[in-house]
């Protein structure tokens, strides 16, 4: 009887964790958004009006490019375009099998502020960003995607920071999304705001991020020197220098202003890949420095491991869960082991209006990078069930993932899915 009763305690402990953490989780995002909004963003300049910085050091624009020949000359552009005073552009031609390296090689003899740096063979973004770092002449990179269009104010707002702060080892900027032509481009845009823009908020009041944005992001060449680069075997060379500086007691600062619009997968097929790539790249970076987080030095990092690992067991939670409720309805189970519905209650009722919360509060947020996001409101209502069941299911198949992968072996390019329609996505800025 004993055992019964603590059996059942569990079953309750079991369901409460499953309700409260999203909740918790939520609420402690919205807050702490809340609270760097009000401290660092309220009553700051537009974008567009960018700091007067006291002094405007050499900036190398990294582009590593693998298969990007559709895109790079929108990308060059915008580059070209950038306001900040002092700085050049390094293309990495990646083993690309299209016209990549023809074309830099043409815009490289228009524009002298491009050089150019082609690799025989496919080594990867990390091996890309390396020797970028190591041939350029200036002690600051910001590096984005060979797809990616940096608004022409970013540069000078990510320095800001640079300029102001000599431990700041990294700046992410801001990611905006350009591929909105079906319902997942639909709610990536309102996933970018309310869940990934809150998240760095959140994460920058409470001490460390979790990563900074692939996409766009600022390095100072000292700190990547001493953590020793971008590793060459990880998944997600993004996480991976993130902790690695953060754990070298480098700062990372978030700069919503610096504005980067990106080509996201507009198919189930490519979102998930994409989203199980960014789960065993967190997995990997875990797995590689748990133990060196046991240390009252690195404790800032506490809470984001802490995060990261409660999301985990959550998302395995769910799954022992969904298994039973299946098992329920061939097999007699014992009582303790029985889940009467996996269709939301009341539950699922409060999550549901708390996710809606969110979402109004933090695309009323970004509402100053981005006009007429309100409008996707109507579709990010419809969050829960694409995003949080790939979210659920990648977490699982990402974890074995990371786990069995051979150690050293190299991560290299795997040309991603860029949405359905590429020609109108710019014209959606």
């Amino acid at each position: 009887m004993i055992i019964l009763d603590y059996l059942e305690h569990i079953r309750g402990f079991l369901f409460a964790f499953l309700l409260f953490y999203p909740l918790f989780m939520t609420y402690l995002w919205m807050i702490g958004a809340l609270y760097y909004y009000w401290r660092r963003e309220r009553g700051r300049p537009a974008y567009t009006q960018e700091p007067i910085l006291p002094r405007y050091p050499g900036v190398s624009l990294v582009v590593p490019c693998h298969n990007e020949g559709d895109n790079v000359r929108e990308t060059i552009a915008a580059l070209l375009a950038q306001t900040y005073p002092h700085f050049e552009i390094i293309a990495v031609n990646d083993g690309s099998r299209d016209n990549t390296g023809a074309l830099l090689d043409e815009l490289a003899e228009k524009h002298p502020q491009l050089r150019v740096l082609h690799f025989a063979r496919n080594q990867g973004k990390a091996m890309g960003l390396r020797m970028a770092a190591l041939v350029s002449p200036h002690e600051f990179l910001v590096c984005i995607d060979g797809d990616a269009l940096l608004d022409p104010h970013a540069t000078s707002w990510i320095m800001s920071h640079f300029v102001s702060g000599a431990r700041v080892g990294a700046v992410t900027g801001n990611p905006r999304i350009r591929t909105r032509s079906t319902l997942l481009g639909k709610l990536q845009v309102g996933e970018f705001s309310a869940i990934i823009g809150m998240i760095k908020r959140a994460q920058r009041i409470y001490g460390r991020i979790f990563t900074v944005s692939g996409v766009v992001s600022g390095f100072r060449k000292t700190a990547l020197h001493q953590v020793g680069y971008w590793s060459l075997d990880m998944v997600t060379e993004d996480i991976d220098i993130s902790w690695k500086m953060q754990l070298n007691h480098w700062d990372i600062r978030y700069e919503p202003n610096a504005l980067c619009w990106i080509l996201m997968p507009e198919t189930l097929r490519g979102l998930w890949k994409q989203r199980l790539r960014w789960a065993q790249g967190g997995y990997e970076v875990l797995l590689r420095n748990t133990l060196g987080l046991f240390s009252w030095k690195r404790r800032r990092m506490w809470p984001v491991y802490l995060e990261f690992t409660a999301s985990v067991i959550w998302s395995y939670s769910m799954l022992g869960v969904a298994i039973l409720w299946v098992l329920g309805f061939f097999f007699p189970l014992p009582e303790y082991l029985e889940i009467p519905s996996m269709i939301p209650d009341w539950p699922g009722v409060i999550l549901g209006l708390t996710c809606l919360l969110q979402f109004a509060i933090s695309l009323r947020i970004d509402s100053r990078y981005e006009k007429g996001l309100s409008r996707y409101y109507y579709w990010i209502i419809w969050y829960p069930l694409a995003f949080w069941l790939i979210s659920l299911l990648t977490s699982i198949v990402g974890l074995p993932k990371a786990l069995f992968k051979k150690r050293g072996r190299r991560a290299t390019w795997v040309s991603p899915d860029r949405g359905v329609t590429q020609g109108s996505a710019g014209g959606s800025r």
